[in-house]
């Protein structure tokens, strides 16, 4: 049985996006995960899936990170994968340098997208030359959209032989039995209820991390001219607060109409209670939560750079509007008011046509199938 191993930084990227395909590839495969430690993970991942921690550090640490090379190339020669794939920058950086050194015949590289964009000066220099690294050593790059994969070629990280987008992009798609439209009036009353927010306010949300990459502070600012009967919901974790407009920020804290919840595992029903979704970041590789709330019927507002453009159709499923430009955000969320309803319903047509969680699952094993056929007949004598 061909063996395939898939790396992480943490457990959290996991749960999030991998269990799905990870699960139907141990039908056919032997399969190993490996990521930082978690007591429940192999609980959710089945019996089926080894599990091995080992700590990659999620910041520059040249000592962590050499440590994690060197555990990683052991368990690479010892097991003898046919296929390891790699995400996330740091698991990618430190699984590309071990699985070359181990001689894995597929280095496959899931480019989940490219942090040295938020990054200035020689620390920009610095993660482009890693992130041009991982690239060099894998053998192939699977980019999450295909925004993504034309700026990685324009930027000289990889060819474009080399790479390639599975179906229509993505992680995992969306689960649409998780994310079941058919509960929204329900979630969306509970959530509301348990929230304070009436019926008649017009639910702005957004979810992720709380930081400046993600647009926070233009959101914020543009929300702040929003007439009454509206509520910012934020979701997500506070990490990156330290890098926020302290002003806006101090000042959001004390707006009742700006809610802020906690990342959830019932994220599903917190779309529901929304009525757009924004997303101003600065870089995305994709753009994972607007597909999750059109699949709930919820437009987006995004920002107009690569991920998030191949997701919202502009003037159908959504908004998209210039990044860190809060006056172009506050017209877009002025004017989706009249439009969110026609566009929610666009967007889970959209979602459901073109981002189906299991039909890209049953895509990514065939594409495991084909690189593990065409590397057979290569040693083939």
């Amino acid at each position: 049985m061909k063996k395939i191993c898939y790396v992480v930084t943490v457990p959290l990227t996991v749960r999030a996006f991998l269990i799905p395909q990870l699960t139907r590839l141990a039908q056919e495969y032997d399969v190993t995960l490996i990521c930082s430690y978690d007591p429940d993970l192999q609980q959710a991942l089945g019996s089926k899936v080894h599990y091995i921690p080992v700590a990659i550090p999620r910041g520059i640490d040249i000592f962590k990170t050499l440590a994690a090379i060197r555990n990683l190339i052991t368990v690479f020669a010892r097991e003898r994968y046919d296929l390891v794939q790699y995400s996330t920058p740091n698991a990618a950086l430190c699984a590309a340098i071990a699985a070359k050194a181990a001689k894995v015949p597929i280095r496959n590289y899931h480019l989940m997208g490219l942090r040295y964009l938020g990054a200035d000066g020689i620390g920009r220099w610095i993660l482009k030359f890693l992130e041009k690294l991982t690239c060099k050593l894998s053998t192939h790059v699977e980019c999450v959209s295909p925004s993504n994969r034309s700026l990685g070629i324009r930027e000289g990280l990889f060819s474009q032989e080399k790479s390639t987008v599975i179906l229509n992009g993505s992680t995992g798609g969306v689960d649409l039995e998780r994310f079941d439209i058919r509960q929204k009036q329900a979630w969306r009353a509970n959530i509301r209820e348990a929230l304070g927010i009436d019926k008649e306010d017009f639910v702005f949300g957004f979810v992720g991390r709380i930081t400046r990459d993600k647009g926070i502070n233009e959101q914020l600012s543009a929300f702040s001219k929003m007439s009454d009967h509206c509520k910012c919901l934020i979701i997500g974790s506070p990490e990156g607060i330290s890098s926020l407009d302290r002003a806006l920020w101090a000042s959001a804290l004390k707006d009742p109409n700006i809610i802020l919840c906690p990342q959830t595992d019932q994220i599903e029903q917190y779309y529901a209670a929304m009525d757009a979704l924004v997303l101003p970041s600065y870089r995305e590789g994709f753009g994972t939560v607007i597909i999750e709330a059109g699949a709930m019927g919820v437009a987006s507002i995004a920002t107009n750079i690569a991920g998030p453009l191949d997701v919202v159709i502009h003037g159908s499923t959504g908004l998209l509007v210039p990044p860190k430009d809060p006056e172009a955000l506050y017209e877009a969320m002025v004017s989706i008011r009249s439009q969110h309803e026609a566009m929610g319903q666009a967007a889970y047509r959209h979602v459901v046509n073109h981002y189906d969680g299991a039909k890209l699952c049953q895509a990514i094993v065939q594409r495991k199938e084909q690189l593990l056929q065409k590397q057979q007949s290569l040693t083939s004598p």
